[in-house]
């Protein structure tokens, strides 16, 4: 159940700070920012830095290899969204920008076979790299090399390498193997010391992607430049696959449902949101898992169930999922949202000073 601690009537806390879910459109979705929005009630809604610090936190709630869930609580959706936004284009990552074909007889064209290599993740950490624009020379510290040069051949009934996977990706930290013309020895990069010894492990992150079918006498050779970037400029650089949010359900029941009543409360529900429990001489329904509640609504649907049941969600509790690409673990693309969000405050505080 909500707590009141603002001060203000229950209505209007409840106004202020949940959104009501009804069957047939939400009731007070928009967010109450002005100071004096209850003035008349003499009641202060202003902002104070103190209490944002009080009340703002984040909880984890699951972390694995590539994705995390987390709770961000005490905050407004327009930052919830800032960060959301952050790491889907601000973020930044390595990926295969510029591809050298040499020979490419497959059945896939250059550029459909140059875009493909572009979206495979890279793992490399890319705060030990630098930006590179156009008129940069290529070196250990803002391109990386990789090649790949695959045949494929029969032997008797079976083919190989009739599959190339992003695992025959070679990574060269001694850089560029090419030469820029026939009669010199000037390859595409000018690297001052071998690349390992900046970073050691690097590769691309998943070993099995399927970059191009071959048959017998089909062949590729090539070499593909990686260097920094965001999502802004092109997807391929986006670090999450996903990064989503979501506000907190609260479902609340409006009076005891019982017996037959509460039996057909928890097979309308298809998230398994509702428990019975027993009690003395029947059974009661209770709320278990309000977490799980994707707001379906088929729990409010039908005669008089809304009087019975109501949907909210908590409108400063947002729950987040995000899913890394793998190019750098999710609860580190977090943090670096944090810095970069951070920056931008401390930008505009140095315009305004």
């Amino acid at each position: 159940m909500m707590s009141q601690q603002s001060g203000l009537p229950a209505h209007l806390e409840l106004q202020r700070t949940r959104v009501i879910c009804a069957s047939d459109a939400p009731s007070y979705t928009e967010t109450v920012q002005y100071s004096g929005a209850y003035s008349s009630i003499n009641y202060d809604n202003s902002l104070r830095l103190g209490d944002f610090r009080r009340n703002f936190h984040v909880e984890i709630k699951s972390l694995t290899e590539d994705d995390l869930e987390f709770d961000m609580i005490g905050i407004d959706a327009a930052l919830a969204n800032a960060f959301r936004r952050i790491l889907i284009a601000e973020v930044p990552t390595m990926a295969i920008e510029k591809v050298l074909i040499k020979d490419n007889t497959s059945v896939i064209q250059d550029e459909v076979f140059a875009h493909r290599l572009g979206l495979v993740p890279i793992k490399a950490d890319p705060r030990l790299f630098n930006e590179k624009t156009n008129e940069d020379v290529a070196t250990e510290k803002n391109t990386i090399v990789f090649s790949l040069e695959v045949k494929c051949t029969r032997q008797g009934d079976r083919m190989i390498n009739a599959s190339v996977k992003s695992d025959q990706l070679k990574w060269l930290p001694g850089g560029s193997l090419y030469s820029m013309t026939d009669d010199s020895n000037k390859t595409y990069t000018s690297f001052s010391c071998r690349q390992d010894t900046i970073q050691n492990d690097i590769a691309p992150r998943y070993k099995d992607i399927l970059l191009a079918k071959l048959r017998p006498g089909q062949a590729i050779e090539l070499e593909a430049h990686a260097v920094k970037g965001i999502g802004k400029t092109h997807a391929k650089w986006s670090p999450v696959a996903t990064a989503a949010y979501r506000m907190l359900p609260e479902v609340v029941l409006l009076e005891e449902i019982e017996d037959e009543l509460a039996e057909e409360l928890v097979q309308k529900c298809p998230m398994k949101v509702f428990d019975i429990e027993d009690i003395m001489g029947g059974k009661r329904a209770r709320v278990a898992a309000p977490r799980s509640c994707t707001l379906c609504r088929e729990c409010i649907r039908g005669d008089d169930w809304e009087k019975r049941v109501q949907l909210r969600r908590v409108k400063d509790h947002f729950i987040f999922t995000v899913e890394s690409t793998g190019a750098l673990p999710p609860e580190v693309l977090f943090t670096e949202a944090v810095k970069i969000l951070s920056a931008k405050c401390q930008r505009i505080y140095n315009e305004l000073s």
